[in-house]
């Protein structure tokens, strides 16, 4: 990359650099704040003030009132004159900035953000001026942060306009935030409980530096000990998601995606770009070992707990539940519980130790309910970590000075398991106790909610991490052919990489229909045999159940109406669970495989799982786990139960075709069915490269029935 060479190349900060090229935006020896004013009410003068306390030399910059002898200075070139200048804080008009970098760069500045608006989030005139900015950084080898950010904040450097962010205290959890705004408002939430940050940095609209730039250069910073990221669009899936494999390897990241719904038009006008497929982001991120997270107060509950604790890496931590008070436990638990948490019972002899201790009305199974906080409130929690199968142990309790001293309760504990806490109270008393904890390196939130959060980021960060890479099996070898491909060929491919089918014949015409029907196991399906039709069924391209060569003569009649130009017979597969399994492009990820419920259920609800291809048959069979009509494949009133290894060797198999094969665009099984005997493609279709692709909702959501 141009701008790494142009950072490594250079030894004018050899403090300040780093192999990423970053040093300079984040640590650099010397500013200059390029467009300061002297009205306070501009932005210029409110970055030269924020950067104020800055210990390194500092320069404001201003061509149109220069006054060097107040150290406001006509250029960069002059700046630099005086002492270093590694980063240049551009705040000028977007038309004005290309030139400005440009500047920075010639006068030695290795790193610029640019902070205002009206980029490529402002249509064509902004898109250009931008295009103008990745110009001047591919020449220069500058990093460039933004445009449309308001910068970031380390511990002594805040560069950033916004007001209070200075006052965000130093800490060990990084913030990387597509938004500044967001950026800002996860900075100032960690302060207020109790954490602080190594860094936190809004990209905008990631002309240059990227999410998976900052998190690469994360993962050699010694100060950061788990990342707090959010996500609005995706330019390069696989560059991001290899970027948090390898940070996750060393520390916890936590992951905020936007896009639930449908706020593609309002992002594209915030960032410039369109919000990628949230479930595909989503799934990526979460097989690269990402803790996903619905809202901002919940990831900052969960990174704050993981940037004290990290369980051993554990496919199913067990959870001891201990509460002071049985309403709020039983908030707890029943979050637990929708977070598939294990919660074990306790042995017998650790019960009967809890029963020397606690009142002997109050449930000590686990959860354990103290039934009011007391003196042995410490005994409670040694009994519950000295069980087997507890790996952590999640404790509440109001706050009630009278019964007993919660701080001095965790000081008795042996500290056999890890321990996360809610205390739950109002006033200063609370917030004290509450600071006692997280010196302790005891998690704390303030409600069984915020507990639930942080018990659940444990459990998955250790389960993603319990996941072997098992080494991805050479894929078969098939010749795909140029396509189109029709039902038949769809499952000549299937079959070649030994996914089942029924017994079928391709027909010409009604006379090898009829011997079809002769030869065939009975009673069989007659369908339009056509690669150009997708939907048979909304056609009339579809007959079921045809036993007689009089029904076979009805079914052929209907089917020639619907515009055959050839038959498929195939023998009916027996009752059993459909289910969708596919391979497609997705354009920002690329290859991803999807399970989900087949027929149409799988786009009335979204219920997929969804991983990036290639990849192992043992990841394939984890995604049927996540989906919420899960229960329907485990002989659900005496319906077949899924054999999960056979389903991931399907799906790898379609995704390694898919990756092996530019040619194909997408291949669906639309049902794969689950049967007494096994697993079987009812329907398959292939779609070729050239033909227009699925959107990227699409990927994820769309269950068509090719039948």
């Amino acid at each position: 990359m141009t701008a790494m060479a142009s950072a490594v190349a250079s030894t004018a900060c050899e403090e300040a650099t780093t192999r990423d090229g970053l040093g300079a935006l984040f640590a650099p020896r010397g500013i200059a704040v390029v467009g300061a004013s002297r009205d306070p009410a501009k932005l210029g003068a409110a970055l030269a003030r924020s950067v104020a306390g800055f210990s390194g030399h500092m320069a404001l910059v201003n061509a149109r009132d220069p006054e060097p002898a107040a150290g406001l200075y006509a250029s960069v070139a002059e700046a630099a004159e005086h002492g270093p200048v590694d980063l240049a804080l551009i705040c000028l008009p977007a038309a004005a900035c290309a030139d400005a970098v440009a500047e920075a760069a010639k006068a030695g500045a290795r790193a610029v953000v640019v902070y205002g608006g009206g980029f490529a989030e402002a249509g064509a005139d902004g898109e250009r001026h931008q295009r103008e900015l990745s110009e001047v950084v591919e020449r220069t080898g500058i990093r460039l942060l933004g445009p449309n950010t308001s910068g970031f904040l380390t511990p002594g450097l805040t560069a950033s306009f916004v007001p209070g962010a200075a006052e965000v205290p130093a800490g060990r959890i990084a913030v990387v935030a597509a938004s500044g705004g967001v950026n800002h408002a996860l900075a100032f939430l960690l302060g207020e409980a109790g954490h602080g940050v190594s860094l936190a940095v809004g990209l905008g609209n990631s002309a240059d530096v990227t999410t998976a730039d900052v998190l690469d250069h994360l993962a050699d910073d010694p100060h950061t000990g788990a990342v707090a990221l959010h996500i609005e669009s995706v330019a390069d899936g696989r560059r991001l998601t290899e970027a948090v494999a390898r940070l996750t390897a060393t520390r916890p990241v936590v992951a905020l995606v936007v896009g639930r719904h449908d706020v593609g038009a309002f992002a594209a006008s915030h960032t410039g770009a369109l919000a990628t497929s949230w479930r595909t982001t989503r799934a990526a991120l979460a097989q690269a070992g990402a803790v996903l997270v619905d809202d901002e107060r919940e990831l900052v509950d969960a990174v704050g707990a993981l940037s004290l604790v990290r369980l051993p890496a554990d496919a199913d931590p067990g959870v001891g539940v201990v509460t002071a008070q049985a309403g709020p436990g039983l908030l707890l638990l029943d979050e637990l519980r929708g977070r598939r948490a294990a919660v074990p019972e306790l042995t017998a002899g650790i019960r009967r130790e809890l029963a020397d201790v606690l009142p002997p009305l109050t449930y000590q199974a686990n959860p354990v309910d103290t039934g009011r906080p007391g003196p042995g409130f410490a005994a409670v929690l040694n009994a519950v970590a000295a069980d087997p199968a507890v790996d952590l142990i999640a404790g509440y309790a109001l706050h009630e000075p009278g019964a007993f001293d919660l701080v001095e309760a965790v000081d008795a504990v042996r500290g056999s398991v890890p321990l996360v806490l809610g205390v739950g109270g109002a006033g200063e008393d609370v917030r004290r106790v509450r600071r006692a904890l997280l010196d302790r390196g005891v998690p704390v939130a303030a409600d069984p909610h915020g507990l639930a959060a942080m018990t659940g980021a444990l459990l998955a960060d250790a389960r993603a991490r319990s996941r072997t890479t098992a080494a991805l099996a050479a894929p078969a070898r098939v010749d795909v052919g140029p396509g189109p491909w029709d039902e038949d060929q769809a499952k000549t491919l299937l079959a070649a990489i030994g996914v089942p089918t029924m017994p079928r014949r391709a027909c010409a015409d009604r006379d090898e229909a009829h011997r079809a029907l002769a030869e065939l196991p009975g009673p069989v399906a007659v369908k339009l045999l056509d690669a150009a039709v997708l939907h048979k069924t909304e056609i009339g391209g579809v007959r079921l159940g045809v036993r007689t060569p009089e029904e076979l003569d009805e079914a052929l009649d209907a089917i020639e109406a619907a515009g055959a130009p050839r038959f498929l017979v195939e023998s009916m597969a027996p009752a059993g669970v459909d289910l969708v399994v596919g391979a497609r492009r997705d354009p920002v990820f690329g290859p991803v495989v999807l399970a989900g419920l087949g027929g149409t259920t799988a786009e009335a609800l979204a219920d997929v799982g969804i991983r990036l291809a290639p990849l192992s048959a043992e990841e394939a069979a984890t995604m049927p786990a996540e989906l919420a009509g899960h229960v329907l494949l485990d002989g659900w009133r005496g319906g077949p139960v899924l054999d999960r290894a056979a389903l991931g060797e399907v799906a790898a198999a379609l995704g390694d075709l898919l990756a092996a094969h530019p040619v194909l665009a997408e291949i669906e099984i639309n049902p794969l069915r689950i049967t007494a005997q096994g697993l079987v493609a009812l329907d398959a279709v292939c779609i070729a490269a050239e033909t227009t692709e699925p959107s990227q909702e699409e990927v994820v959501t769309d269950g068509r029935t090719h039948q």
